[in-house]
């Protein structure tokens, strides 16, 4: 079992809030980290997709007041929303009698729904935390396994399937049961599966662009607010990372549309049916993969409560990532290259200009550490990941 970094996350949000949730996509291991929970917890599990469970809480009050002096774990929540506001009594029952943190880790594949229900119902007594797919700190120590982790994906039963082949056809067989099955148990809305699945497949050919709803809505042949809604939904599901445009205060004209990216890179390259790293060193993509998966890694690692968002301007100063870091006044600028040799451009030197960062880095695909200009770092993507675990190191 790789030991997930944010099972120490959910057992302090166990200790101080009532209900925690726990949520992430589909087959990321949010089961796995809660019966391990479970092993050194009294605890009682549910899984709410078994009718049988869901029949035991025909009348949640009556069946889980008898669980008091317990863990519940509630697996599968979206199949039980109305259990909520049932939560929410037992929690202040609970509360009356001292019982105040502690009482239920919910598990769910994060929705708009889910999230509005839970946070309606148990505000002020429920804690999120997320659970992202496997990154270079958890998963890849060396070279190798960090380009595994690029090809395959985070997922785990992706990442550590035998072959190649196997790990693609887990990933194919993902995008299939969630377009086929699971996403009319995530929302409330009817959407073409053969149109969603386009969507899809466009996101992942340009990958790194900008958002433009009207071109995707010409294309599908559908009504922009129909795609507008179709990417709400993906990016919902923590599929899709639409990452903001940095608003500064600087006399140019930015760009306002946002960049849209598959989150997983395993994903990514199983709706382009990329199997291996040499079809994937061969293809367009391979740049706007390397910097998706960049991205996804270091904002895994970092504070949850950092800020991402990148800049361009009008005239071509550009930064691929921002992070505004707590604790830190000026963001953290980062640009992300593939290769060995990485060179500033025109473009990067301007907005660094621009934006007078608290510190610069550059991410590349090898792992020594170096200055390549003033105040600026080419560094290597799992030490950048150990930095912003860990940001208080940028100040000694």
């Amino acid at each position: 079992m790789i030991t997930r970094r944010v099972l120490h996350d959910v057992r302090r949000a166990l200790t101080r809030q009532a209900a925690t949730a726990l949520l992430g996509p589909r087959q990321v291991g949010k089961t796995t980290l809660a019966q391990e929970i479970a092993r050194t917890t009294e605890s009682l599990y549910l899984d709410l997709q078994s009718r049988a469970d869901r029949t035991r809480l025909s009348d949640p009050r009556l069946f889980l007041r008898n669980y008091e002096d317990r863990l519940v774990i509630l697996d599968e929540i979206h199949r039980v929303p109305e259990l909520f506001p049932e939560l929410r009594g037992l929690i202040d029952e609970g509360r009356r009698r001292g019982r105040r943190t502690g009482r239920f880790l919910i598990l769910g594949s994060a929705s708009v729904d889910l999230l509005k229900q839970a946070g309606e119902s148990l505000a002020g007594r429920i804690e999120f935390v997320s659970l992202d797919p496997l990154d270079v700190l958890e998963a890849a120590p060396d070279d190798e396994a960090t380009t595994s982790l690029w090809v395959r994906g985070g997922f785990p039963d992706s990442f550590l399937a035998g072959s190649d082949e196997d790990s693609l056809a887990f990933r194919q067989n993902f995008i299939r049961t969630y377009l086929e099955r699971d996403l009319a148990e995530f929302i409330q809305m009817r959407i073409p599966s053969e149109t969603l699945a386009r969507l899809w497949t466009m996101l992942a050919h340009d990958q790194g662009g900008l958002l433009t709803i009207s071109k995707l809505a010409r294309n599908l042949s559908i009504s922009a607010p129909a795609v507008t809604r179709y990417v709400d939904v993906l990016t919902g599901l923590l599929l899709v990372r639409r990452l903001p445009p940095f608003v500064a205060n600087v006399r140019k004209r930015l760009v306002k549309s946002p960049r849209v990216y598959i989150r997983d890179s395993g994903l990514l390259h199983a709706l382009l049916d990329i199997e291996s790293f040499h079809a994937l060193a061969g293809h367009s993509v391979v740049g706007a993969s390397w910097e998706g998966f960049v991205i996804e890694n270091l904002l895994a690692a970092a504070h949850p409560r950092t800020r991402a968002s990148f800049y361009r301007t009008a005239g071509g100063a550009e930064i691929d990532l921002v992070l505004e870091v707590p604790g830190f006044r000026r963001p953290l600028a980062i640009e992300i290259k593939r290769g060995l040799s990485p060179r500033l451009g025109r473009g990067f030197r301007s907005a660094h200009a621009d934006l007078a960062p608290e510190r610069a880095f550059v991410v590349y695909a090898g792992g020594e550490r170096y200055p390549v200009a003033e105040s600026v770092e080419v560094i290597g993507l799992a030490e950048m990941a150990r930095i912003l675990a860990n940001p208080q190191a940028l100040k000694q």
